[in-house]
C-alpha cells in the first residue's frame, strides 16, 4: 500500500469508492476511463478491507482482556497489498 493510502481513512476511501461506483453505473463513462475507475475502485476496496480488518483485530484484542478491564494498546496490523 502506498504512503497516501496509509493515511486514507475508511470513511474517505468508502466515499471515494461510492463516487466511482456512481460514475460507473451512470453509463456515460468512456471505456478507457471506466477501466481506470475500476482499477482505482479495487485499490480503494483494499483500503476499506484493511481498515475493517484492523478494527476487527482491535476489538478482538479488547475482548481478550483477562481482567475484564479495558486497556488500549498501540496496535500495528500487517497490511496486505
Amino acid at each position: 500500500m502506498e504512503a497516501t493510502d496509509a493515511r486514507l481513512s475508511f470513511e474517505a476511501a468508502l466515499g471515494q469508492l461510492e463516487t466511482i461506483v456512481e460514475a460507473m453505473e451512470s453509463g456515460e463513462v468512456p471505456l478507457a476511463e471506466l477501466l481506470a475507475k475500476f482499477e482505482e475502485g479495487n485499490r480503494l476496496l483494499k483500503i476499506c478491507e484493511a481498515r475493517l480488518k484492523e478494527a476487527e483485530l482491535k476489538i478482538e484484542q479488547l475482548k481478550k482482556q483477562k481482567d475484564g478491564g479495558v486497556a488500549f494498546e498501540k496496535f500495528e496490523a500487517g497490511r496486505e497489498d
